[in-house]
């Protein structure tokens, strides 16, 4: 087992464990650990072929024999890497090396989420889509200011941070993937194509339309724009613009310029027939894009927080019945009053009709001493 957990690879990164693959991500991906600083990274890999060598045909011998001889690819990444600047939304790669057929790329690890995961609970709202370009579009600058291309942006290659700003990385393994199909179909653009095909699939992002020319060029910095066309429009109607089940309906319609209408990206549908023009010259740079997603997101309505809305606020539900206004002072006391009588009319007139008397006490006190005269006067009467 290549790169297994618990392996060494470069005497530097022990693998710790094997990273899922995900729907868009091409090539092994291994966790692991530099040992050198003990510090995570991800391993990002690019298989190199298995080459067919006559003289040994029939031979156990294939040491430093069977694979492409990884030099020259290793090379291109070397260079890649060392030219790409730092900059706050470019993903840090540390080193590119090959081993076991294998071409290796060594990136940080931050904690964040990949863009395919969160586009697992749905299309994007429209100006958290903006937010996220505007962040590609500074590390494009970035990279295209040194005059190179990024070659490399698709969905698996797009991280959100804690703080939700976007991290692109992925230049690495596209430097490898680019030079590897140099390599493989030479001056030959039928075998060029080919080669590249398999390396990177039938993903519209990859599939500039001048990378389909009859002459085609190497890609640009006006594929990479290109490239986040495609990838707006997938984030924000949850599909690519162009048919993505093989390569020859695929390369038919970047080709003819057929594809999915992108009424569906809402504000940013502008941008995005802008970025997907077929001729590179009309695709503004990233500095503009950048500019452009900076004006929109100016004029963003503020979101709704649910503790800072009106418990009271319209509309409400009226009861039903003329509005009556309230009494206030003396009349408010004597609306109670009546409103009371009124609700228990029987509850009243009964305690009415059970009430006692005031001249209840009079009367006994009175007969008491009646009484008591009465029993004096027969008292002295008898003793005369």
């Amino acid at each position: 087992m290549r790169a297994g957990p618990g392996q060494t690879l470069a005497d530097r990164y022990q693998v710790t464990d094997r990273q899922p693959p995900e729907a868009d991500a091409a090539g092994p991906r291994r966790l692991a650990v530099d040992l050198r600083g003990n510090t995570p990274v991800l391993l990002q890999g690019v298989e190199l072929p298995e080459l067919l060598v006559p003289e040994l045909t029939g031979s156990a011998d294939f040491e430093g024999s069977r694979w492409l001889d990884p030099a020259e690819i290793l090379a291109a990444v070397r260079a890649a890497l060392a030219a790409t600047p730092e900059h706050p939304r470019l993903r840090q790669s540390f080193a590119a090396f090959a081993e076991d057929g294998v071409l290796w790329a060594a990136v940080e690890r931050p904690v964040a989420l990949a863009l395919p995961e969160l586009l697992d609970s749905g299309p994007l709202d429209p100006y958290r889509a903006a937010e996220l370009a505007a962040d590609l579009c500074g590390a494009l600058g970035a990279v295209h200011q040194g005059g190179r291309a990024h070659g490399n942006v698709t969905a698996d290659q797009v991280l959100l941070c804690e703080d939700g700003a976007a991290l692109l990385g992925g230049q690495a393994v596209g430097a490898a993937e680019e030079a590897l199909a140099r390599a493989l179909g030479g001056a030959d653009g039928r075998r060029w194509g080919q080669a590249r095909l398999g390396l990177v699939g039938a993903r519209a992002e990859r599939w500039a339309p001048e990378l389909l020319a009859a002459e085609p060029v190497a890609p640009g910095p006006a594929a990479d724009l290109w490239a986040l066309g495609v990838l707006l429009q997938r984030v924000l109607t949850g599909r690519g613009p162009f048919p993505e089940q093989g390569p020859t309906a695929l390369f038919a319609a970047v080709r003819a310029g057929q594809r999915a209408d992108s009424a569906g990206c809402g504000p940013l549908r502008p941008l995005v027939d802008r970025l997907l023009a077929t001729d590179p010259a009309e695709r503004p740079a990233a500095g503009a894009a950048r500019q452009w997603l900076t004006e929109l997101l100016a004029q963003a309505p503020e979101p709704l927080r649910e503790e800072e809305a009106e418990p009271t606020a319209l509309p409400v539900l009226r009861r039903a019945g003329p509005l009556v206004p309230r009494p206030r002072g003396a009349r408010a006391r004597a609306a109670a009053l009546a409103q009371a009588q009124a609700q228990a009319p029987e509850h009243a007139r009964h305690a009415r009709e059970h009430r006692p008397s005031r001249l209840l006490p009079v009367l006994l006190v009175g007969g008491v001493l009646l009484a008591m005269v009465l029993g004096i006067t027969a008292v002295v009467a008898l003793a005369g």
